[in-house]
Parts: C-alpha cells; sequence; structure tokens
C-alpha cells in the first residue's frame, strides 16, 4: 500500500494549526516577522551547505524548512488582513510568466510554447534587465526610472553577496575593466596598500577594498563569491580535521606540534586526498 504523501494545502493547515490561539503552539504563537528572520537566513545557508557538500538527502530537508518559513511569514501577513500564501504564489506565477516571454509568448500558464534553442543567454539577460526597468517605471509615481543604476539592492545582503551585486549592477552602465588583466592590476594595487597602511582604521579600509576586488576578480571569472568562500571553508574544515585524526592516529598531541609539524601534517593530508582522489 502507497504511503499517502502530503501537499502543499496540509502545509499550509498544519501552519494554521500552529497560529490557532486556542489550541495551537505556545511558541509558534509567540513569533513575529522580526524574530523568524534569523531562522529564514540560518535555513537558506543551510540550503546552501547541502548544495556545496552535494548532500542531496539533507537537500530535501533544507529545502522544505525554507519553504516553511515562506508559509509562516505569509501565515502571520494573513493574521493581519494584508495577503496569504495563495496571494504569494499568484504573485510569483504572474511575475515569472511576465519576465519570460520567450517561454510564455501569449503570457497564459498553458498557452502556446515556441523553440528557444537558439537564444543566447546575452540576449536572455538584456531581455530580463528591460523587463525589470519597465516594472520599476510602472510602479514609480510619475513614470520615471530609477534615479540611480544601484537601486533596488538590499540593503542587509552579506558583505559578498552586495558586493557582487552592486559592481554586476555598474558593469552593466559600462563601469567595469575590459578584462582580466584590470582587475589583476587592481587586485595587486589594494593589495599594496594593504602592506602600506599604518593606523586599524586604514587597515581596515584597505582590507575592504582588497575584498571587494576579489569579488570583481570572481565575478570576471564567472564564480559566485560567497559560493566560493562556502567551498573553501568546507575544504579548510575537511582538512583540517583530517589533520587532528592524523596527529592523533600518529600519537601526537597536535596542539604541542610546531607550526612546521602542523604544516607537514597538512602537507600530508592534501597527498592522501590527491592519493584517494
Amino acid at each position: 500500500m502507497t504511503e499517502q504523501k502530503y501537499n502543499l494545502d496540509d502545509l499550509i493547515h498544519l501552519m494554521d494549526r500552529l497560529r490557532d490561539p486556542e489550541g495551537g503552539c505556545p511558541w509558534d504563537l509567540k513569533q513575529t516577522f522580526d524574530t523568524i528572520v534569523p531562522h529564514t537566513l540560518e535555513e537558506a545557508y543551510e540550503v546552501a551547505e547541502a548544495i556545496a557538500k552535494q548532500e542531496w538527502g539533507e537537500l530535501r530537508k533544507e529545502l522544505g524548512d525554507l519553504i516553511f518559513q515562506a508559509i509562516f511569514y505569509s501565515k502571520l501577513a494573513d493574521e493581519q488582513g494584508w495577503f496569504d500564501f495563495h496571494d504569494v504564489i499568484d504573485g510569483l506565477v504572474s511575475k515569472m510568466l511576465r519576465r519570460h516571454p520567450h517561454v510564455f509568448p501569449d503570457g497564459r500558464l498553458r498557452g502556446q510554447s515556441q523553440d528557444n534553442a537558439s537564444i543566447s543567454d546575452e540576449t536572455l539577460h538584456q531581455q530580463w534587465d528591460a523587463i525589470k526597468a519597465r516594472e520599476r517605471s510602472l510602479a514609480s509615481k510619475d513614470g520615471a526610472q530609477s534615479a540611480s543604476a544601484l537601486d533596488n539592492i538590499t540593503d542587509g545582503l552579506p558583505g559578498l553577496i552586495k558586493a557582487w551585486k552592486l559592481q554586476k549592477k555598474a558593469s552593466k552602465v559600462g563601469f567595469d575593466w575590459d578584462d582580466l588583466s584590470g582587475v589583476k592590476e587592481q587586485l595587486i594595487s589594494e593589495l599594496k596598500e594593504v602592506e602600506e597602511a599604518q593606523d586599524p582604521d586604514h587597515i581596515e579600509e584597505e582590507i575592504g577594498d582588497l575584498l571587494f576586488c576579489c569579488v570583481n576578480l570572481a565575478r570576471h571569472h564567472g564564480v559566485h563569491p560567497e559560493s566560493a568562500l562556502m567551498k573553501a571553508n568546507l575544504k579548510f574544515e575537511r582538512r583540517f580535521r583530517a589533520m587532528e585524526r592524523l596527529a592523533e592516529e600518529r600519537q601526537q598531541d597536535f596542539t604541542a606540534l610546531t607550526l612546521d609539524e602542523k604544516d607537514q601534517l597538512w602537507r600530508d593530508v592534501k597527498a592522501l586526498e590527491r592519493k584517494s582522489g
């Protein structure tokens, strides 16, 4: 007998029960938009981590947790009479239909389709930007375009992601290096300025410029900086833990080892990784 699977309506009903003033969960009833935000950020990063680790079973769970956050916010909004989750879905589908005219030429979800194999990524990006620009124009009171090319970037984004978005926006209006050579020269220049800085505030400023330039280097290589750093973090953690295990196997006190001895462990771990493939 096949076990019945729960669906989206079941999830919405579950949230209704959790927020029921009489029979709901005391913890869930205490929550507000502000108190849920930290959980949402954590769940988003756990989704990214599961992907980076290629742990697909964990990804399924983490995606569920992330969807639950959207359900929670929608329930809070519904209680205020603003909108519910169905309104969220309706708005999302409408926007995606509007922004993908090459897939939905008649603007209908189940309407006619066409062959898009020959459309380039550049064309798609230009179309997407043009549609978003029209949306911003219609949303403004006087119908004018946004005052700055850098508008509509969320202030609360993590530093690496915001730097990446700022640079992408600036690049679209021609403020960008023509090729990698300019980025690399700037990177060398920023590193030199870090070395020449004296007081703590100046050092902090120059390191910020250096990191911003590193994001630019990643962008020119087509690499998302947050994803690259997350993978670097995972790699460092994996190798460091392997160093500790290797020291234990050799009956060495890891903390008492000299830096040269720890460095040798690091090289041994890398050698073992290459050997194991």
